[in-house]
């Protein structure tokens, strides 16, 4: 039976509880044995990491230590699969190593909760395949991205009376990445469960976790 360890914590306001019990019926249907960290310490435990074949982190604006940051990475590049969506993995701690095995960082939401539309670019991926577009009502998250990513799907921020930006700006929205013999997995959707609840979008990070996970 593969191993997942789910971390959450942070911010209340990313319902960090609800969302990764809400994949807990489905972790088990897959044939996981899930444990539950809610204390940024189970990255102290390094042998802990390693056992795992999938970390699933839901924890926004957390304080990570570097020998923590060292422990994940490591983890995650010896072939443990790394998962997460919207800031709990994109916002969670303002360490550089960390943002850098992530591929991405959040820097805004303009007009928090705004009605756009997810669109596919990969839709021979596994993860996004048979889906096209989502449309979403929820945070649009503005981030800087690692041109290694594989981007499957992006929102586009069109031209906002006041905004700073003078022309559309398409920003990757789902993306994944292979870390040393790892895989990350991350969406940038998943403010609250309604977001995760959708059945596009519970399909695609569905997908996600078990793309990640060490096979």
């Amino acid at each position: 039976m593969r191993k997942a360890l789910i971390v959450r914590g942070g911010a209340e306001f990313h319902e960090p509880v609800k969302t990764t019990e809400s994949f807990l019926p489905f972790l088990a249907r897959e044939g996981f044995d899930v444990e539950i960290a809610e204390s940024l310490s189970v990255y102290d435990d390094r042998e802990r990491l390693l056992g795992a074949d999938l970390i699933v982190q839901c924890w926004t604006r957390g304080e990570i230590t570097p020998e923590q940051s060292r422990n994940l990475a490591e983890a995650v590049r010896s072939g443990v699969g790394f998962a997460g969506w919207h800031g709990g993995i994109v916002a969670s701690f303002a360490d550089r190593d960390y943002q850098w095995m992530c591929g991405g960082w959040f820097v805004c939401h303009p007009g928090n909760f705004v009605r756009h539309t997810l669109t596919v670019t990969r839709p021979d991926h596994p993860i996004v395949a048979g889906l096209s577009t989502v449309e979403l009502d929820t945070e649009r998250y503005w981030v800087l991205t690692d041109p290694l990513n594989e981007v499957l799907a992006t929102i586009t921020f069109p031209v906002e009376e006041g905004r700073p930006w003078h022309e559309p700006v398409t920003h990757p929205a789902v993306w994944t990445r292979q870390w040393g013999q790892g895989r990350i997995f991350v969406s940038t959707v998943g403010h609250h469960l309604p977001d995760l609840d959708l059945p596009e979008i519970r399909t695609l990070t569905e997908r996600g976790l078990l793309w990640a996970a060490r096979p």
